[in-house]
């Protein structure tokens, strides 16, 4: 999409501090895995930046996906926008915890995500500032992002950035006119998701 982070501020829970991804122009505490945003901006034009992405869903008792959730968010241009739950790995996070930390941040921290056994993702998108290269574009950013199918159990209250979590049946999920609404080609990432839990052909 939410942090092990020691935290300069005795006391204060590291889940707390906002994510720089998500609140342009805010800087939060400095720490070990924590660039500020001029640092942030130095990398993004140097390397490649690591995500975790989350397609979340609800399954039935034999574990078959009935819906998925998809965000809706605002752009800083005003534009209402789908996404699926995204944000970095930090220095010194495991994928595990980086992917935990992303949807408790954006489906809050009742929705009980069951994180996957493997760390192996579904797919392995790559976003580029520059459209043409592959189907995924950020204009931010050359990223890497591992691509997860997570099922939750519990209430979703989306937080943050996000305004709703609509949960739709894998077919609405993966029509066009959702794939139109998503953000950075990740409705080819969305149908993949659905592809790889053999809900479309």
């Amino acid at each position: 999409m939410r942090t092990p982070d020691p935290d300069p501020e005795e006391g204060r829970d590291p889940d707390d501090r906002p994510d720089p991804d998500d609140l342009p122009g805010v800087v939060p505490p400095v720490g070990p895995g924590w660039l500020s945003d001029i640092e942030l901006e130095q990398v993004r034009e140097r390397m490649p930046i690591l995500y975790v992405e989350a397609v979340p869903v609800q399954v039935d008792g034999l574990g078959r996906v009935v819906s998925v959730g998809v965000l809706l968010r605002a752009t800083p241009m005003g534009e209402m926008t789908r996404t699926l739950v995204s944000g970095r790995v930090l220095y010194g996070e495991t994928l595990r915890d980086a992917l935990f930390r992303h949807l408790e941040k954006d489906l809050g921290p009742m929705a009980f995500p069951q994180l996957p056994a493997s760390p192996v993702p579904f797919h392995v998108a790559e976003y580029f500032p520059m459209p043409g290269v592959s189907a995924f574009t950020d204009d931010r950013q050359h990223a890497v992002a591992l691509a997860y199918v997570v099922p939750v159990t519990g209430t979703c209250d989306p937080r943050q950035d996000a305004l709703e979590l609509t949960w739709m049946t894998p077919l609405e999920a993966a029509s066009d006119q959702v794939a139109a609404e998503m953000e950075g080609g990740r409705g080819s990432l969305l149908r993949a998701a659905l592809a790889a839990v053999g809900v479309l052909p």
